[in-house]
């Protein structure tokens, strides 16, 4: 039967993305290992006397503060609750790295969530 123009380049198109799958396969094997020895060359020259101890060093902490009310954790389902947690976790690890790190406060903390900070991550009593 008849194939109109359109059909016949869809087939050729398709036709040579099968016949490159192993090109462009090889060529995303080696951007990952090039990438790979870029992050190790570099890991290494920090390594040099640049580590992350020294840097933390450096660090000019803010006169800024952070201050997150839980008090209102009655009012959540369980699910908001364990958001409002990974969002507190994420805000004082993001705060560590800094470079003007803020201080952070939780004021209210209690109930629904300190019970699921207890059960989920007992290190957030260091938090202080």
């Amino acid at each position: 039967e008849p194939m109109s123009k359109r059909q016949r380049k869809k087939l050729l198109k398709q036709k040579q993305w099968e016949e490159q799958k192993d090109l462009r396969r090889q060529k995303r094997k080696e951007k990952r290992q090039k990438r790979k020895l870029e992050r190790q060359s570099k890991s290494d020259s920090n390594n040099e006397g640049n580590d992350s101890k020294r840097m933390r060093r450096e660090v000019v902490p803010s006169m800024l503060r952070l201050i997150v009310d839980c008090s209102f954790d009655d009012l959540m389902v369980l699910k908001d609750v364990k958001k409002l947690h990974k969002q507190i976790q994420r805000c004082y690890a993001e705060n560590r790295k800094a470079f003007h790190p803020v201080q952070f406060y939780l004021t209210s903390h209690g109930g629904q969530l300190k019970r699921n900070m207890n059960e989920n991550d007992k290190g957030w009593v260091n938090w202080k």
